[in-house]
């Protein structure tokens, strides 16, 4: 496929980066903690940790990992949500030379089992309140060093105190449980300051993090992600910011806020490494579905990028508080993860004055392949073009490049592409083309200019009749209609038709009827895309990080 979309890149924006300008991310943290050391890196809980602190305990970490007896390309795995202590074991680990996994915090104790078997972490550090979880698989994993820490550990005294005490005997959020040869995160460090940090050289094609991945759809699989994959991603990214922070106000310093978790590649990449990069300041959201405590702790705040997925950017802009923010300082809203539906960004528009700009990405990628250019005004409703030094091609099953016009199999080249997954490469293969080419199983179609388009998961899509019917368009339809808060579509069997559609639909409106959805359906949709089944739920079953589980939709019999 021709490059047609460097054509209409913003301006200033490069075709290419230079994936080697770091050798590490370890190179790349460590140059923003030297440029950047008087800023602050992350607030949590309405208090500020500067680079300068991130460095001094993160070696520290990195020092204790050491004590421990781990080489080079052990793995480390962290089971936490958006708190201090996470940026702070990632950068430890990375700098001992170690390899990051990250692990879901609301894992069941099955699927903790499977992910830590699978990568043989010799270290976990969690969280207490998930630590009764882990307590039920400890004779069947390979752990050598149990790490606990608190939602208060590193706050200080008093604060962190109260805080743990509400958490632990007012709320009761931490069930009981036995681990007697755990040690806790900050006994660690300041056994780490004792030691001293031996540096570890590390190499562009060193594993840095495994990001497992799948794990909705079928068993998880750790995708490989090289530290050049990463750095790559950050200097992309980068590079696709510059056009709307340019009207950063002269020595203001970059502000972001953290709403995605940190363990999912989105929050990791955009959030940390890129913040990190460019010397901002994340304000760490430990639980976005509390969406009270998210308002009031971005309430009096100067902020100006917020990464999010549909559902959030939708659950906000429909809050009561929402207006208790400030909002005029957004100079970017990236919405990624799932499709952001357009009544949600013509919302969003209305109340915040920025338009969310949608991007497109993998755990495979690192994540980020493509997104719109920063500087739109409005919300294009396709998931931009490919950023500099990556390559999209929509592709048949034979791996040949479809027709001009017509959709196919969204595959991507770059240097973000992972090296491939854990210890499967049967799995490997399936996905990687003999050219390189990364399969992501997504189905799109791209216009004359470059911009590419969702049509939708390849194995979520419904065969009515033997007309394909993407789940994607049905939920854009009905989210547009007055009365639906939120809505997902599935296929369901029929024996006239082989699939027919179902939607699940959360009300806005209470009165709205299952005869309003029907003649809304009638008035914007053609016949074999009309729903079958329509079902009224309170809420949509969702993965932590607000992606709606089809397959629990699915499954549950009506």
């Amino acid at each position: 496929m021709q490059k047609v979309w460097l054509r209409h890149y913003p301006e200033g924006v490069p075709a290419e980066i230079a994936p080697d300008r770091y050798a590490s991310l370890v190179a790349l943290l460590e140059e923003s903690f030297a440029t950047f050391r008087d800023r602050d890196a992350y607030r949590y809980l309405g208090q500020a940790m500067s680079y300068a602190r991130v460095d001094e305990q993160s070696r520290a970490f990195a020092a204790w990992l050491q004590s421990q007896g781990l080489t080079k390309g052990d793995r480390v795995a962290i089971m936490l949500p958006n708190l201090p202590q996470y940026p702070i074991a990632v950068a430890g680990i990375l700098r001992a030379g170690l390899v990051v996994v990250n692990i879901n915090p609301l894992y069941t104790a099955r699927e903790l089992e499977h992910q830590l078997r699978d990568c043989g972490a010799k270290v976990l550090l969690i969280l207490e309140n998930f630590a009764h979880t882990l307590q039920q698989v400890r004779a069947a994993v390979p752990l050598e060093k149990i790490l606990l820490t608190s939602l208060g550990e590193m706050v200080g005294f008093p604060k962190g105190a109260i805080v743990d005490f509400v958490v632990r005997r007012v709320k009761k959020l931490v069930p009981a449980f036995e681990l007697p040869e755990a040690i806790r995160f900050r006994e660690a460090l300041a056994e780490g300051h004792e030691r001293g940090f031996q540096p570890v050289a590390v190499a562009p094609d060193d594993l840095a993090v495994l990001q497992y991945t799948g794990g909705t759809t079928g068993v998880a699989k750790g995708a490989m992600l090289l530290h050049r994959n990463l750095v790559a991603n950050v200097l992309q990214c980068a590079a696709w910011y510059q056009p709307a922070l340019r009207r950063l106000p002269p020595g203001e310093q970059l502000v972001q806020v953290c709403a995605l978790p940190l363990y999912h590649i989105f929050g990791f990449n955009t959030n940390m490494m890129l913040g990190t990069r460019m010397g901002a300041c994340n304000v760490l959201i430990p639980n976005p579905r509390d969406l009270p405590a998210l308002l009031k702790e971005l309430s009096g705040l100067r902020f100006h990028t917020f990464p999010a997925v549909n559902t959030l950017f939708n659950a906000l802009a429909n809050h009561p508080a929402f207006g208790s923010v400030d909002w005029s300082h957004l100079l970017i809203s990236v919405g990624g993860g799932m499709a952001v539906h357009q009544g949600t960004a013509r919302l969003w528009l209305e109340r915040t004055g920025c338009a969310i700009c949608e991007g497109y990405g993998l755990s495979e990628t690192s994540p980020t392949v493509s997104c719109n250019p920063t500087d739109n005004p409005t919300f294009t409703g396709t998931i931009g073009l490919p950023l500099p030094s990556t390559e999209m091609s929509l592709i048949d099953d034979d791996g040949q490049e479809v027709a001009p016009g017509t959709a196919g199999e969204i595959a991507v080249r770059g240097p973000q592409v992972m090296a491939g997954y854990w210890q499967r490469p049967d799995e490997t293969a399936r996905v990687m083309t003999a050219d390189g080419f990364f399969r992501t199983g997504d189905i799109g179609m791209v216009d004359e200019r470059g911009y590419f388009r969702i049509v939708d998961r390849k194995k979520d899509m419904i065969l009515v009749s033997g007309f394909n019917v993407y789940p994607n368009e049905i939920e854009d339809v009905l989210t547009q209609m007055p009365g639906v808060a939120e809505c997902a579509a599935v296929g369901m069997a029929d024996s006239r038709t082989g699939e027919a559609v179902k939607v699940v639909i959360v009300r806005r409106d209470p009165a709205l009827t299952e005869a309003d959805v029907r003649s809304y359906c009638e008035q914007n949709m053609t016949g074999y895309k009309r729903p079958r089944r329509i079902e009224f739920r309170e809420e949509l079953p969702k993965t932590p990080v607000g992606k709606v589980l089809r397959r629990e939709l699915r499954e549950r019999k009506a």
